[in-house]
């Protein structure tokens, strides 16, 4: 087993998302904020990191949509890409390159690969009969067909693996499988395949998964349950019209046609890594320095994945890396569980769940917006075991611990060392016994708080992190400055002396977690020559995390006067109201989508499920009439709702409306729009909504008025 900290090289990855919709914070706390916070931490530390990432935009997925939208891929990934890309930038998520594998260097890097396997007679060639559907004409393969699954019965489980048992499968083990294209009963036809065939890997990959007993045990257990059932050849070439093409001169060597025959996503995913590094080399102005990253074998590589994704990520890749023999196999893949919601598993298809360019976009007017969902989420990883994040949790860790504990700890020492000692760093003479145990936690903390990121696990390096915070307030609360400025006014500058060293040990410790609110401690502080987590911006003389526990601030040094143009606390409480408001507007969605089974399979790509029947009777409850809106005006504090004045003819209605996001109030003005007339009145932000507007919500969370040319009042049936 290697020593990870021992390499010179650290090369870290996050699972490439589907470009086929939105990020959410179930793809946050499996994947991206994990990695993110030890690659920051790394960086601390003086180590050389890569730290790639990027779109999946091969997915089966992304073609369904497409199909189902009567749009091209190409249009699906256009749009999505800059959106995942440019919200992970505004979460602070630090990559180095972010890519996406529609580029010509991932095609050529994946095409490459395949030939290396192809000229090692890696691969199988097998002819079989697969399910194809005759009303689409072409063949289904994954997700274009569901069924029942042959493990566990669950009823809408996918062609390549169930949802519900988490089954590996291949279409044809499907019982009663129906296409999702049409819905068609599919048949068997001959079609051939290349196969990489994991059975006679296994060995090789049960004795290099023994040399990592330290892997999570979640981890473990999985690969140790694929191993127990034995492991099958997996075809890696599909039927679909999308997707990296199979090389022609690979398909003619065996004597098949190339056209129309693609490469698996999740052969082709992986690769995407190598790629990406490719790409961020090549930006580097050293292009060859990639191998450095995935050829030398004083390199180490880390995979962070969600659960969902260990089979790939521990087997299969690695046995593809193992056959082609040139490239460092990984030596962690810390996969988290899965979060959930308000105590419910996270749906896109049930609207129940939390987008972060919702979040992003909500809470804006927040004080260091990012940090606050990094440190919720942080709090509470689904680290070994499933997790559930809740609004009020939310809040009571941003007021509670962010502004309470840490926030309070530097405001109350920051204004003692401007009021009293001038903005200057007091000295520390003959420390007592409180300032020397004080002094000892500082030195303490760097070394604890670099033991849990190392053993990956971050939510105790986060609240190891907030334990400072919680010992400095303490110290202060103890020492009692306020009296001993009178009393004994050189024990009063020891304190605020010794508080300041913490409060700047507090800004390279806390810098994984909140980078935002961490600069501007630093900027508080002045301190210069301090390492920072962003890439390549530190000069290599810079003091960094193993300094922390020591004093940064030289006694004399003057603080800046206000550097923010104010002494506000670091952070913002949250209050009720927006929480309630994130709940309600949780709750709203979820009743919009309600499906007969909470468990429908969970596919960011899908159209909502259609909901229960109901009777004609419960229709003819809804009080639906036609209105114009006459005036729109945003409401205060609530940045997705607009209040619009509605006349449905009988008489003008105010209703709030979630629609800010989407639509200026200008454009809302004169619209003929469907009003729920007969909804009890709901009180928000002050203002009294006097029923609903009609909405068409699109599959990426975009709403879209109902409208109509009907006279205001008239029913709508």
């Amino acid at each position: 087993m290697k020593d990870p900290s021992s390499s010179d090289r650290l090369l870290v990855t996050a699972a490439l998302p589907y470009a086929n919709g939105p990020i959410h914070i179930g793809h946050l706390a499996g994947a991206y904020l994990p990695a993110d916070l030890y690659v920051r931490y790394q960086r601390l530390k003086g180590r050389d990191v890569a730290f790639v990432c990027g779109s999946d935009e091969m997915g089966v997925a992304i073609l369904m949509r497409a199909l189902r939208e009567d749009r091209t891929p190409e249009d699906i990934i256009d749009t999505y890409h800059p959106q995942i890309r440019d919200n992970f930038e505004r979460f602070g998520m630090s990559f180095d390159h972010y890519g996406r594998t529609s580029s010509r260097t991932h095609t050529e890097t994946t095409q490459d690969f395949f030939r290396v396997l192809d000229e090692k007679s890696a691969f199988e060639l097998k002819t079989e009969e697969q399910l194809y559907d005759p009303e689409a004409e072409m063949f289904l393969a994954d997700r274009f067909v569901t069924g029942t699954c042959p493990v566990c019965g669950y009823e809408a489980a996918y062609g390549d693996q169930c949802e519900q048992c988490g089954s590996t499968l291949s279409p044809t083990e499907l019982e009663d499988p129906r296409s999702t294209l049409t819905d068609a009963t599919p048949e068997l036809r001959e079609t051939t395949h290349w196969y990489l065939p994991l059975e006679e890997m296994q060995p090789q990959l049960e004795d290099w998964i023994d040399t990592h007993p330290e892997w999570k045990n979640n981890v473990l257990g999985q690969i140790q349950s694929w191993f127990n059932d034995g492991l099958k050849s997996r075809a890696i070439t599909r039927d679909v019209p999308w997707g990296v093409p199979v090389p022609e001169e690979v398909a003619e060597r065996h004597g098949l046609e190339a056209e129309g025959k693609v490469i698996y996503v999740w052969f082709d995913a992986p690769i995407g890594y190598i790629s990406a590094t490719k790409e961020w080399a090549a930006q580097q102005g050293t292009p060859d320095a990639w191998t450095d990253y995935w050829q030398d074998e004083d390199t180490t590589l880390v995979h962070f994945i969600g659960k969902d994704n260990i089979i790939f990520h521990c087997l299969m890749f690695p046995s593809m890396l193992m056959e082609h023999g040139d490239y460092v196999l990984p030596d962690n893949v810390p996969a988290n569980e899965f979060l959930t919601l308000e105590g419910e598993k996270l749906s896109t298809s049930r609207g129940w769940a939390v987008w972060l360019h919702e979040y992003l976009d909500d809470f804006a007017d927040e004080r260091h917006t990012a940090d606050l969902l990094r440190y919720a989420l942080a709090a509470t990883l689904p680290e070994t075991a499933d997790a559930d994040f809740r609004w009020e949790e939310f809040q009571r860790r941003v007021n509670g611990e962010l502004a309470n504990v840490f926030g309070n700890f530097v405001h109350r020492t920051l204004t003692f060392a401007h009021r009293y000692f001038d903005g200057e760093v007091p000295p520390l003479q003959a420390p007592s016994e409180a300032d020397r145990a004080m002094l000892d936690a500082l030195q303490d903390a760097p070394a604890a708080v670099a033991a849990a990121y190392d053993d990956f696990r971050t939510r105790d390096a986060v609240s190891e992190t907030m334990a400072l915070a919680r010992r400095g307030n303490q110290y202060f609360n103890e020492t009692e400055p306020w009296h001993t400025h009178d009393t004994d006014p050189q024990a009063c500058a020891n304190t605020i002396h010794i508080s300041l060293q913490v409060c700047a040990s507090l800004a390279v410790l806390f810098e994984p977690v909140v980078p935002s609110a961490a600069a501007a401690l630093r900027n508080r502080l002045g301190l210069v020559d301090v390492r920072t987590s962003t890439p390549g911006t530190d000069p290599p003389s810079a003091a960094g995390w193993h300094d922390a526990g020591t004093p940064l601030l030289a006694a004399g040094a003057s603080l800046p006067a206000d550097p923010d143009g104010r002494r506000d606390p670091l952070f913002q409480k949250i209050d009720d109201d927006t929480i309630e408001a994130q709940i309600e507007k949780l709750r709203d969605r979820a009743a919009r989508h309600e499906s007969p089974s909470p468990d429908t399979t969970d596919m960011p790509d899908d159209l909502d499920a259609l909901s229960a029947p109901i009777s004609f009777d419960d229709f003819m409850e809804l009080d639906l009439r036609a209105g114009t809106v006459t005036a729109a005006e945003p409401v205060p504090d609530a940045d997705t709702l607009l209040c619009l004045q509605v006349d449905i003819g009988l008489e003008e209605r105010q209703i709030l409306a979630g629609v800010a996001e989407q639509m200026a109030p200008d454009d809302l003005v004169g619209l003929n729009i469907v009003v729920v007339a007969n909804m009890e009145p709901k009180e928000m932000f002050g203002l009294e909504s006097q029923g609903m507007v009609l909405m068409a919500e699109e599959p990426d969370g975009t709403f879209v008025p109902v409208t109509t040319d009907a006279e205001n009042g008239s029913v709508v049936r």
